[in-house]
């Protein structure tokens, strides 16, 4: 017969057996739903007028992390500020603008081009370039396709976007913001709902152009074509 001394020790050794078998188990069961890894950002690039941005990398790309907010071309020659809704209705030329012609915007959300500008070939800080239709399907490609990539690209919670912000986890550390548009009339959107970036494909010969939209109650991204006089947001990769 046993004493109580064995009988403790061998309920102990089954106790200590039963808990590694657990602490296995539960780190295989862990793989479907892994912890992203930290997202370090180090690395900036500054514009032409000092303004700096951070870079993230997101699979073979490196993406500024802030929307571009420079005044003038990479050159150096002032970009024309357009206020005026008239003046930017009837605009076959570059320009820009801050959301509803309030400098204040800048730090958060960036200038608003018309396409003119992007078209010019020397808005992006040097080193860097407004991409291109193929390069932004090739970001949302990587984050799982259009449906999801969205919540992986937004900033998360209500600070900036609207609520719900539909799956904002930001994983891909882009922090899109909704930063809106400007209308083909000269009208701006309301702030918090939509973002809106450039590429510079132009859409076949239709005087259209691509460009991507994130919405606070989509978890996607939408790719639309759009008029070459609209301002959008520009957020740049590098060369």
């Amino acid at each position: 017969m046993k004493n109580k001394t064995q009988v403790w020790i061998y309920s102990l050794a089954i106790m200590e057996v039963l808990l590694l078998l657990t602490n296995s188990c539960s780190k295989s069961g862990d793989n479907s739903n892994p912890t992203p890894p930290p997202i370090t950002v180090t690395e900036t690039v500054t514009d032409i007028d000092g303004n700096v941005y951070h870079l993230i990398t997101i699979g073979t790309q490196v993406w500024l992390v802030e929307n571009l907010k420079t005044t003038r071309y990479n050159d150096g020659t002032p970009i024309p500020l357009v206020t005026d809704s008239a003046a930017w209705s009837n605009s076959t030329t570059p320009g820009y603008c801050w959301y509803n012609n309030d400098v204040a915007n800048k730090s958060t959300y960036g200038a608003l081009y018309n396409w003119f500008t992007v078209n010019t070939g020397i808005l992006a800080p040097t080193g860097c370039h407004v991409p291109t239709d193929a390069e932004w399907t090739t970001l949302t490609t990587y984050l799982g396709g259009e449906s999801i990539a969205g919540g992986k690209l937004k900033e998360t919670g209500s600070t900036h976007w609207r609520s719900p912000n539909a799956g904002a986890t930001n994983e891909s550390g882009f922090t899109a913001l909704p930063g809106s548009h400007r209308d083909i009339n000269g009208a701006f959107s309301a702030i918090g709902d939509d973002g809106y970036w450039w590429s510079v494909t132009e859409y076949g010969s239709t005087g259209k152009v691509w460009y991507r939209n994130m919405n606070y109650n989509y978890a996607g991204v939408v790719r639309v074509s759009n008029n070459k006089i609209n301002g959008h947001s520009v957020r740049c990769v590098k060369d």
